[in-house]
């Protein structure tokens, strides 16, 4: 009797997050060489923390963030209008069954981590963590 696969729900897999990994690194060269033909682009430097892929490898999402947390929505609408290149290149760089899709989202850790150190530095907070 053939093993069936375990599929599990809780996460992204080992290939899931390779694959992220290794576009992370060709969308990041690309940025960082300037080959996106754009002068909005150009004039940004545009860190990518991570990308995330769908379990069938088919879709990239990738998480930016400009400097500063500066024209955001621009920045998204700028990458996402050059996204066919962009699958292009991917496709060109790695050797993948398919070409990814390539979406541009805002990565939002940072405000996130923001957020919970204002919490934490919080009046009632402080009291209870000053409290031991």
């Amino acid at each position: 009797m053939p093993r069936k696969k375990k599929m599990s729900a809780k996460g992204p897999t080992q290939r899931m997050l390779r694959v992220g990994e290794q576009i992370r690194h060709v969308l990041a060269e690309l940025l960082a060489r300037g080959e996106i033909h754009d002068q909005f682009l150009a004039s940004q430097v545009i860190t990518i923390p991570q990308v995330r892929m769908s379990p069938d490898l088919r879709i990239a999402t990738a998480y930016v963030m400009p400097l500063g947390g500066e024209n955001i929505p621009e920045v998204i609408t700028a990458l996402n209008r050059h996204a066919r290149f962009v699958r292009g290149h991917v496709a060109s760089q790695l050797s993948l069954q398919f070409s990814p899709e390539v979406r541009f989202r805002h990565d939002e850790t940072f405000s996130e981590v923001m957020r919970i150190e204002q919490l934490l530095a919080s009046p009632k907070v402080r009291q209870d963590t000053d409290k031991k």
